[in-house]
């Protein structure tokens, strides 16, 4: 069973997300963390269920679609899987700060 570690970004995203949403309805806004914590539990089990990001082409790097989120995450080793970021799927991926950090990070 791999171990899941959240990236601050991701923290982050899933907190502007929830505010967004609360200013029209907080019980969706509940609804909605809620779902993105029961499909990141998943990974634990089974750390390849998300397809490889087709932006950006790396094997360790995963997605699951949540509504109308992508959860990006890392598989950092059989133990280990890491959330970089929850993108809303009608945005550019390119311009995420996480995405973009995972970028830099490759290129050493």
């Amino acid at each position: 069973m791999a171990e899941i570690v959240w990236s601050k970004r991701a923290i982050k995203d899933i907190d502007e997300i929830a505010t967004f949403i609360s200013k029209d309805s907080p019980q969706y806004a509940e609804a909605q963390v809620r779902l993105f914590f029961e499909k990141v539990d998943i990974l634990a089990q089974h750390p390849l269920i998300g397809r490889i990001v087709p932006e950006l082409k790396i094997s360790t790097v995963r997605q699951l679609l949540c509504g109308h989120y992508r959860i990006i995450y890392e598989i950092i080793s059989e133990e280990q899987v890491g959330i970089i970021t929850v993108h809303h799927a009608a945005r550019l991926l390119k311009n995420n700060r996480g995405v973009k950090k995972l970028l830099r990070r490759n290129r050493k």
